[in-house]
């Protein structure tokens, strides 16, 4: 990520590592960074909700606004996504055991057909250290679909800090491959909206497990809920999603 300031006015360009589907950013990576920037501001602890009204392009300079209580991204005058505090309101998917989680990754719908985004920074093909290889696949018995996550060193900021933004972006996918079955495609199309909430940090070289399911349609829209979890139980992170499927 690449930020500037120019009076009252911030610019972000995403760099093209934090892809999702070929030539955009990754929805979870965006509405990450953007719900932290208004974290700051608010200086307290709120779980916040953002709406992805336009796919925000790659190395591209794009307007982070503030008013109020809110953040948007915005490009020639289009508003690409909006970030406001809400009430958290998801009862996130059960624990699943690391190991569970890590065996569940063979029945990925991304390796087992075609992946709709294969260099998707998330759940995408990429080298190990390079993207997060989150293979989110069925848990026998459940409506569950898990993942192993081996959090690569590379993710860190500055600081040696797991930012949320990536954290937020392990939320993403998952819950858009819980509604894979659902999709012609293959896939979820384009995350919408997502509401999410970081408790605990997450640790470079650390393993959690990821685990999502789906939660209903209404027409194009499919919605998920998605957690990351530690080995022990512990809740680090819940959101739910909106995603879109083509027209």
């Amino acid at each position: 990520m690449t930020t500037t300031s120019a009076g009252v006015q911030t610019t972000l360009s995403v760099p093209a590592r934090f892809r999702g589907p070929e030539g955009i950013a990754n929805g979870g990576w965006v509405a990450g960074t953007l719900a932290a920037t208004l974290a700051d501001r608010l200086d307290c602890a709120h779980a916040l909700e953002v709406t992805l009204r336009r796919p925000v392009p790659l190395d591209t300079d794009v307007i982070v606004g503030h008013m109020a209580n809110s953040a948007s991204l915005s490009l020639d005058g289009e508003v690409l996504a909006e970030a406001i505090p809400v009430a958290m309101n998801v009862t996130p998917p059960p624990f699943v055991p690391f190991a569970e989680a890590a065996r569940a990754e063979a029945g990925f719908a991304g390796l087992t057909g075609p992946h709709p985004a294969p260099g998707c920074f998330v759940c995408g093909l990429r080298d190990p250290g390079d993207g997060l290889r989150i293979f989110p696949g069925p848990v026998e018995g459940t409506d569950l679909v898990a993942a192993g996550w081996r959090v690569p060193v590379t993710v860190t900021d500055d600081d040696g800090v797991v930012p949320d933004a990536v954290v937020w972006a392990a939320l993403d996918c998952p819950s858009g491959w819980a509604n894979a079955a659902n999709a012609a495609n293959g896939g979820p199309g384009l995350l919408g909206r997502i509401t999410g909430q970081v408790f605990r940090r997450v640790y470079p070289n650390g393993t959690y497990s990821v685990v999502a399911r789906a939660t209903g349609r209404e027409g194009r829209k499919l919605f998920g809920e998605s957690a990351v979890y530690e080995v022990d139980g512990t809740l680090v992170a819940a959101a739910k999603a909106t995603w879109i499927l083509p027209a």
